[in-house]
């Protein structure tokens, strides 16, 4: 019975053509041959299992072969070559710097750089894991290294190159391994399957390499692992059950879930999930990456980011067109602050759950927030009577604002008095009877994707909360780009005293300071200009952005309204201490008290 050698050292790379995913090295390496510019040191470093240390090997043994092909390839047949393949070269040398990381070790090493080839042209010394030699013995190879034989080529990897000393890197020509492309690993595999005559399908090879991360010997340990328990016959399912990794299916059925506001399945399908021996944690993140592919496959641009096989990048593509951008976006905050909180949570399964329920009503929060904000005529001949306001029929009637309070919190209006009394510049909100459902939630958010006045609307978590509980909103709904309203600086000061009170009664005593310190500015109609009086306030004030402009613009009905902070110069204020500084002081405002002092021979008590 023969041995069995893993694919990572039975396919491990002889020539530099055969090296995966490290293309701007090997063209690099085999140009410094073809003009003769070898350095004489070099230092390989990357992630694990990306083909420093292969690459070294290959570059030891083609620069000592005695025939190279056109494409500066090693030929293989020379003696150099077969002596390297076999293992009988003594211009090669290997040391493992984990297990050979003292001074004694580094002078024998040195030792025998002294002594120059026998047959060949070069003597190459690789150093594998070089960061863990220790302080002396990097010490000890400075100067050789600085200053090697003709002969002698230093061939260092590692992959920690932080750990390495700053003389020690200047010494090198430094190579910096990228990780492997999944495409690369999953072509890799796939070739290697055809040699061994191994049945695979392109998912389950996807999978693994999305598994390993960039690495293509952890790719090939995982293919060997999950060959032997298929019996050679390599499927999807079979890749998912072997390495405990969630289903595509399940993240494309909770996704349909969550857009039609089906709770039950939803809920059910995470129990399955945990049924099966999965984390909560990696399933929210596994959902958070789902939503991600989602937001990429909306744009022929960026569906090449998508590092998936071709059958699952079409059922991406498929269900971004059925998805809206802000039904993604407000999920991927919910999954994103759910995966913050988890692990301090008690009840780790109820957060889950509840960011899944908040999800489910993403869907009624951007319908509700679709509703025409204008009331019909019947409604407002319905306002008239209940205020018992008529417009002077002398005057031109005042701009009617979009009503968006429900008529029952709407003030008394005092009948007017008998004169006729001049339109006011900019007219109060008139509140009504709101035409929307029960549920009446507040899209505090907007963001702009276009450029356009039409933005993608993403409802704030306030409004989810309530929504889930099935709460009203006290908060005025959105108002279009559109319908914004010019506003008058009393208007802004009665919102910014109100949140700056608010802020205070939440204990956030900073913002509260802040706002209260100085009133704000306007510059221009759309533009609130803010003092500050050091960085820091700027930094606090970036901080509450978001919740103070969801505050604003709707009571301002102007989703335009934007806030610079402008910083002004603080007041120097020179503090008195001694008693000279302080008659100082005082002599400065009355120069009399000076003479006053000489005459009566009076001295200042120190």
């Amino acid at each position: 019975m023969e041995n069995f050698i893993v694919s990572a050292r039975k396919y491990r790379p002889a020539t530099f053509e055969t090296v995966v995913g490290q293309h701007h090295i090997t063209g690099t390496l085999k140009n410094a041959i073809k003009n003769n510019q070898l350095a004489q040191a070099f230092l390989f470093c990357g992630p694990r299992g990306v083909g420093k240390t292969t690459c070294a090997r290959i570059l030891a043994k083609t620069i000592n072969c005695t025939s190279l092909t056109a494409d500066q390839e090693a030929c293989g047949t020379c003696d150099s070559c077969v002596s390297f393949q076999t293992g009988h070269s003594f211009n090669f040398h290997e040391l493992d710097a984990a297990s050979n990381n003292s001074v004694d070790d580094i002078r024998s090493l040195i030792e025998q750089v002294r002594i120059p080839p026998q047959a060949g042209k070069y003597k190459i010394y690789i150093i594998d894991e070089v960061h863990m030699l220790s302080a002396n013995a990097f010490n000890a190879f400075l100067k050789t290294l600085e200053e090697p034989p003709s002969y002698a080529i230093f061939i260092l990897a590692t992959t920690e190159k932080h750990k390495i000393l700053p003389t020690i890197l200047s010494r090198c020509q430094i190579f910096d391994f990228n990780r492997i492309q999944v495409d690369d690993i999953s072509s890799h595999l796939n070739k290697i399957a055809i040699r061994e005559n191994i049945n695979v399908e392109a998912d389950g090879l996807h999978i693994i390499a999305q598994k390993a991360d960039g690495g293509l010997r952890d790719a090939l340990s995982m293919f060997d692992q999950i060959v032997s328990y298929t019996n050679k016959n390599l499927t999807y399912k079979s890749v998912i059950d072997n390495l405990n990794i969630l289903d595509y299916d399940y993240y494309f059925r909770l996704t349909q879930y969550l857009t039609t506001a089906d709770v039950s399945n939803a809920l059910v399908l995470f129990d399955e999930v945990l049924n099966n021996g999965f984390d909560g944690n990696n399933f929210i993140n596994g959902l958070a990456s789902h939503l991600r592919n989602l937001l990429v496959a909306k744009d022929p641009q960026t569906t090449k980011l998508l590092e998936v096989s071709e059958n699952i990048k079409q059922k991406y593509i498929s269900q971004s067109q059925q998805t809206p951008v802000s039904f993604v976006l407000t999920a991927l905050n919910l999954a994103n602050q759910c995966d913050l909180i988890y692990k301090n949570s008690k009840n780790q399964r109820l957060q889950v759950e509840l960011a899944l329920i908040k999800m489910c009503h993403i869907p009624s929060v951007l319908q509700l927030a679709q509703q025409p904000n204008h009331t019909s005529a019947t409604d407002q001949d319905q306002i008239k009577k209940k205020t018992n306001v008529s417009p002077p029929a002398a005057q031109n009637p005042a701009p009617v604002v979009t009503p968006s309070i429900s008529a029952e919190k709407a003030p008394i209006v005092p009948e007017p008095a008998p004169k006729p009394v001049p339109a006011p510049a900019v007219s109060a909100p008139v509140k009504s009877a709101s035409p929307a459902p029960t549920a009446k939630i507040a899209l505090n958010q907007k963001i702009n994707l276009s450029g356009s006045n039409t933005g993608t609307f993403i409802p704030s978590l306030t409004d989810l909360n309530r929504n889930s509980a099935g709460e009203d909103s006290d908060e005025p709904k959105y108002i279009s780009g559109d319908d914004r309203e010019i506003f008058t600086l009393p208007q802004l000061l009665v919102y910014w005293n109100e949140y700056s009170e608010s802020a205070k009664t939440s204990g956030k005593i900073n913002i509260y300071t802040l706002m209260s310190g100085a009133d704000p500015q306007l510059e221009g109609t759309e533009t609130i200009i803010v003092k500050v009086e050091h960085k820091l306030q700027e930094s606090l004030l970036q901080e509450e952005m978001v919740d103070l402009m969801n505050f604003l613009r709707p009571r301002l009905k102007n989703f335009n309204v934007s806030i610079r902070t402008i910083q002004m110069a603080r007041e120097v204020v020179n503090r008195l201490y001694t008693s000279t500084e302080k008659y100082q002081y005082l002599v400065d405002k009355n120069p009399k008290l000076d003479e006053f002092r000489r005459k009566f021979n009076l001295d200042v008590n120190p």
